[in-house]
């Protein structure tokens, strides 16, 4: 019969239960790991695998009595770093996504929104394409590794303590929120601004022709261009979301 003491229990949990928790928390926000078509059994398999190669390579770690106040502050630590770090790359996948909204919408194509499963809310077809270029970029270019690298330095940086919590870049997170509108804003701004152009040419034919159908022409017309210019736009975009993605996992380095 196998018998454990409690500092070995505690020694157990200190080196694998809370690197544990930390991935899982990561996993469940962090783009691409929570895609809800990933199977829940996949995703704790994957935290499980990845916690016991975090382990041996993290410094040694404090043994804290799960169930006392420090413990409850250490669990509640490793979630809030789990899903910063998470949360640091779904912000910069939101931006992109902005990109596709404003694009869709100054093509015409507000009305076809339609609801996400994903995500659990309203999305359209170009933000959906945005976000999967987004995600084969992300994985081609192989920064899913970078991303658990990060993550794996993490626990070197801010090792499981009740104490340093705030050592955390909790303000850059924040400000880096704001990088939603102006990233979105710039990817959609050459596709926008001429299909903005086009629209002010069909109103001024509107006011030299009235006897035109301008919404049979101009609809069409405005998607035509609109597809053309992201069919030319596409390749262009390469480097600027790889930028964005850099500057998340920039921001997760702790440094």
């Amino acid at each position: 019969m196998v018998e454990f003491s409690t500092s070995q229990l505690y020694e157990l949990i200190a080196n694998f239960f809370w690197p544990f928790v930390r991935v899982m928390a990561f996993l469940s926000i962090s783009p691409v790991f929570s895609n809800r078509s990933v199977p829940v059994t996949a995703k704790i398999g994957l935290g499980f695998a990845i916690s016991l190669l975090i382990a041996p390579n993290i410094p040694p770690l404090i043994e804290h009595d799960p169930l006392s106040w420090n413990g409850l502050l250490i669990l509640i630590q490793q979630v809030l770093i789990g899903f910063s770090i998470g949360f640091s790359m779904q912000i910069i996948f939101a931006g992109i996504g902005l990109a596709g909204e404003l694009i869709s919408m100054t093509m015409g194509l507000g009305f076809g929104a339609f609801f996400d499963p994903q995500s659990q809310g309203r999305s359209t077809s170009i933000s959906q394409l945005m976000t999967a270029f987004a995600i084969l970029l992300f994985i081609g270019c192989d920064f899913h590794l970078l991303f658990i690298e990060s993550l794996a330095n993490s626990f070197k940086t801010m090792p499981v303590s009740y104490g340093t919590i705030n050592k955390f870049q909790y303000q850059d997170l924040a400000f880096l929120g704001s990088h939603i509108f102006s990233a979105g804003l710039q990817l959609s701004l050459p596709i926008v601004t001429i299909l903005l152009i086009m629209n002010m040419a069909l109103g001024i034919l509107n006011k030299s022709a009235p006897q035109l159908n301008m919404f049979g022409i101009g609809f069409p017309l405005t998607l035509l261009t609109g597809f053309l210019m992201l069919k030319l736009m596409l390749p262009y975009l390469n480097e600027p979301i790889l930028l964005l993605i850099h500057q998340g996992i920039e921001l997760i380095k702790f440094n």
